[in-house]
């Protein structure tokens, strides 16, 4: 925690909680705040924990770059920003463990395209989402790369175009979260959700995880290309032997990892 300067880092038993901690800046990501997120998502990548959650402190979850910071760049300063960006959103798909994203308030721009990057995402019903580059000058061009692979076209070109935002019930209903919860029950919903989505093998998990995403929005025969050798290979694995042999024996399974 001490090594950070705008986040929090905190090992809750087998989950790690990373909270951006910038709430006078609205959580805005600047450069120092995009490295830092990817430092603690890499640490907790490398760690034995079987969950991260993304939260937020503050009125704001993340207003998306921060354009003080975006402002006194030139062109290449900017691509550097934003190349910085998109390596912290792959990161996030990348570690093992199920990335959650708590939502307790506004998400906007880069703030949403970190909710749309993470595995899964709990909302609470007074928090909203919005890709306002639509009405304004600069266009949320990569915040839509993930949010356009969570929502339908239309719903993307609406929120993309329009600026508007969209509640977190309606978020929901599109597909850019899981769930939108009663405000006082975000965290007991984030914390079932998490719980149920660990459950079973740690190996097999981080694996299943990584093979989704390669295989997402391939073509269908590109995709079973790419799912059958993985799985074919994890029928051999000592978590897959374990899972098969207690359904067969009718007990509970042991997990070797």
């Amino acid at each position: 925690m001490d090594a950070y300067q705008h986040i929090q880092v905190k090992r809750d038993g087998e989950t790690v909680r990373i909270t951006m901690n910038r709430p006078s800046r609205r959580n805005s990501l600047s450069e120092d705040h995009l490295r830092e997120l990817t430092a603690a998502f890499s640490e907790a990548g490398q760690s034995d924990a079987t969950g991260i959650v993304l939260g937020a402190n503050g009125p704001v979850f993340s207003a998306g770059h921060d354009f003080g910071d975006v402002a006194a760049r030139d062109v290449n300063g900017v691509r550097d920003l934003l190349n910085i960006c998109t390596n912290l959103m792959q990161t996030i798909q990348s570690v093992p463990q199920v990335v959650i994203a708590r939502v307790h308030a506004l998400a906007t721009a880069a703030g949403c395209q970190l909710v749309a990057t993470c595995d899964l995402a709990v909302a609470a019903e007074s928090a909203g989402f919005a890709l306002p580059g639509g009405k304004g000058g600069w266009f949320c061009h990569t915040p839509a790369v993930p949010v356009a692979r969570n929502i339908g076209r239309k719903r993307l070109m609406e929120l993309a175009l329009t600026g508007d935002v969209v509640d977190a019930t309606t978020a929901a209903e599109w597909g850019l979260i899981n769930y939108a919860v009663p405000d006082d029950q975000l965290d007991s919903a984030v914390d079932d959700l998490l719980a149920r989505a660990t459950r079973g093998s740690r190996s097999g998990k981080g694996i299943g995880k990584q093979t989704l995403y390669a295989q997402l929005d391939r073509p269908e025969a590109d995709a079973y290309n790419i799912a059958i050798p993985v799985m074919a290979a994890l029928s051999q694995s000592a978590a897959a032997k374990e899972g098969m042999a207690a359904f067969l024996e009718k007990r509970h399974p042991v997990w070797p990892d």
